[in-house]
């Protein structure tokens, strides 16, 4: 089994859509084992600035993740038609045992 997961700004959108809703609905129209979205507290990408959202007067954008499960070869065949779409954000994946 494959697990991905796709680092993104929560307020990012994809065409007037927020990016994540757009990425949960894609990954449900191609029937994915399974995926969550996650929220972050704080974090920081290649810029090298810490996003913290919620802090007085802060105009980061919130952190996020999505996480998805599913054989090897579906979730390499996702990930390619998502980047088709989106070719924005980071995306890992690794190898996992589901128990």
């Amino acid at each position: 089994m494959v697990q991905a997961q796709i680092f993104i700004d929560k307020d990012e959108l994809h065409g007037e859509r927020k990016l994540y809703e757009f990425i949960m609905e894609f990954l449900l129209s191609k029937k994915v084992a399974g995926a969550t979205a996650f929220e972050g507290l704080i974090g920081f990408g290649p810029n090298q600035q810490m996003q913290r959202p919620g802090r007085l007067f802060s105009f980061d954008e919130p952190p996020m993740m999505i996480v998805f499960t599913d054989e090897d070869e579906k979730a390499k065949q996702v990930i390619r038609e998502l980047r088709k779409d989106f070719p924005g954000g980071l995306i890992i994946t690794g190898q996992v045992e589901v128990w």
